[in-house]
């Protein structure tokens, strides 16, 4: 059983605007991570989603994105690249509005066994895996995936590059 980590009221967000890292983790066949996420009381409200969270105290975004992963996924050994995309979105979950900007950076690893280490209390009821997916299997799930574009996105990153300044996404709003 991995170590806890201590309770940092990371859960105790209570609106304003939430800044947040996000990583698009890909490993050597590039393939990308994509963690399970649902509602805490409701396991069939689910979805797939980026690891990364909001920043603490006065980190980094990047500082904040290699945290998040790590405590997440126990992925350390990655090269953090350039921020790919930005994203307002706001949504409900675990019983109240969450509005978030967030930053997704591009990394690599060659580490693709992952151990959440740190989960926050909320992560560890709302939080229940994680897994490699190819852009191929990304463009034909029926699943939720968010951002709600990330196949096309994924597949763009992968044909082209990723783009010479942050793209900024259309504002999701649920």
């Amino acid at each position: 059983m991995p170590a806890e980590a201590p309770d940092t009221g990371r859960d105790s967000y209570e609106g304003g605007l939430r800044k947040v890292a996000r990583v698009v983790l890909l490993d050597p066949d590039d393939r990308i991570l994509l963690l399970h996420g649902h509602e805490p009381d409701d396991p069939a409200d689910d979805w797939w989603f980026t690891p990364g969270g909001g920043l603490e105290g006065d980190e980094t975004r990047e500082e904040a994105a290699l945290r998040e992963l790590a405590e997440e996924t126990g992925i350390t050994e990655v090269e953090l690249g350039p921020v790919l995309w930005r994203r307002m979105c706001s949504f409900p979950f675990a019983g109240r509005r969450w509005d978030q900007d967030e930053w997704y950076y591009l990394a690599r690893t060659t580490q693709t066994v992952t151990e959440a280490r740190g989960l926050t209390e909320l992560e560890r009821r709302s939080v229940a895996g994680a897994r490699w997916w190819t852009c191929r299997e990304l463009s034909q799930a029926h699943e939720t995936v968010y951002p709600t574009r990330l196949a096309e996105l994924l597949s763009r990153l992968l044909d082209e590059g990723p783009p010479a300044g942050p793209v900024t996404l259309d504002t999701e709003i649920v």
